[in-house]
């Protein structure tokens, strides 16, 4: 999906990679990050946010929930993680990472709630009152009030299965009214929905989508009842290409994710501001009735997977296609269809989420000089394996 992108702008970590692949630093099954053009990413997404008064959180799911990078991002000047769920939340906590918003797409298992909540996050999402009736009980405890984001679902808006949630916009008024005359220890800071933004191939453009209507309209009802300097979280695709778009809209918070790593579908067919910055690294493992097959482990089933380039080094590698494992199938090896010399290095790029992999994190320094230097080697949970 990103390969003839990532040769066309970043070629250079394409060279890192077979380089560092056929010294025997890094094996199969290895998501290889360039962490300076990630960073430079970063920077002009923040530049941006900062321009037109959004704020930021970043989120690190896609890139393995990695510390590393987090506390580089903090570093640049972002406000804090958003925790896709609890598992993420811990990383984040361990290393004392600061955390903007937890709890929007998996909410916090009552056992974590006040471990979490006396950590501190800036917000909490929530969307059920029994949840909030905990968070309520356990900021109760330590004398403080933790601020919510209310995930709102309107009538035509669309959650993609397995996130199913949210508070009914036509019922928000009675909902905030449970909330003012039963819990005094939370507060409603805002509402958030997902995605508020998506990649329309049609119009080959990031567009806003109803559910950003929804939460625009949530927002008002509160204002009405008010509730002022809400935050309206506007997640998805948030990058340099959407920032300006969501001030005009009235949008106030993003989360930029792939936009870190320049990996939005837009930028699989666009020259935007932010570069394909991680590329995926197998090994030819063997040959069988015409076909080469490669380690796998790192397949993601909306990946759009096309296209490898295989050999010793860029400057000899042959361009292959690749067959995507049939998704009840475990990705133990990926198909080409040709034959090529085993052990050789195979380079991909294509849309990723490592958090739901077993690949390894392999962060990459000096790749845009020249001298390429591993600084650490972490499992794809966000977990240290090796130094650099």
């Amino acid at each position: 999906m990103f390969l003839e992108q990532t040769i066309r702008r970043n070629k250079a970590l394409i060279e890192a990679a077979f380089e560092l692949h056929r010294e025997g630093l890094i094996y199969p099954d290895s998501y290889i990050i360039d962490v300076d053009s990630f960073l430079s990413n970063a920077e002009k997404i923040l530049e941006a946010g900062n321009k037109h008064g959004i704020c930021l959180y970043f989120m690190l799911k896609q890139v393995g929930r990695n510390p590393y990078l987090a506390e580089k991002l903090i570093q640049i000047g972002y406000q804090g993680a958003v925790a896709v769920d609890y598992k993420e939340a811990l990383i984040m906590m361990e290393h004392q990472i600061p955390i903007g918003n937890v709890g929007h797409l998996v909410q916090i298992p009552d056992a974590m709630i006040s471990r979490i909540v006396q950590y501190g996050p800036q917000f909490i999402t929530v969307y059920s009152l029994d949840k909030i009736r905990k968070i309520n009980e356990a900021a109760e405890k330590i004398g403080k009030v933790q601020p919510l984001l209310l995930r709102i679902h309107g009538k035509s808006d669309y959650i993609y299965p397995a996130q199913t949630a949210g508070f009914l916009l036509n019922e928000l008024e009675e909902i905030v009214s449970r909330i003012q005359r039963q819990f005094h220890h939370v507060s409603i800071g805002g509402v958030t929905s997902f995605p508020c933004f998506l990649y329309d191939e049609e119009k080959e453009d990031i567009c806003s989508t109803s559910n950003l209507n929804t939460i625009l309209e949530a927002a008002g009802t509160l204002k009405r009842l008010g509730y002022q300097d809400l935050m309206i979280n506007a997640p998805s695709a948030t990058c340099v290409q959407t920032i300006s778009k969501m001030a005009h809209l009235g949008c106030n918070c993003g989360e930029p994710g792939h936009g870190l790593s320049g990996t939005t579908p837009m930028h699989a067919v666009s020259q935007m501001e932010e570069i394909p910055s991680v590329v995926y690294v197998s090994e030819v493992s063997h040959n069988f009735q015409g076909n080469s097959f490669c380690y796998g482990g790192g397949y993601y089933r909306r990946s759009h997977m096309e296209k490898a380039l295989v050999g010793k080094s860029y400057q000899n590698a042959k361009l292959c296609s690749v067959k995507t494992p049939e998704e009840d199938c475990i990705d133990y090896h990926f198909e080409m269809p040709l034959e090529c010399r085993i052990g050789d290095t195979v380079i991909m790029s294509f849309r990723y989420q490592i958090f739901v992999t077993r690949s390894d994190v392999v962060l990459v320094e000096g790749v845009q000089s020249g001298r390429p230097k591993i600084a650490g080697i972490y499992d794809s949970l966000g977990r240290k394996k090796a130094e650099g």
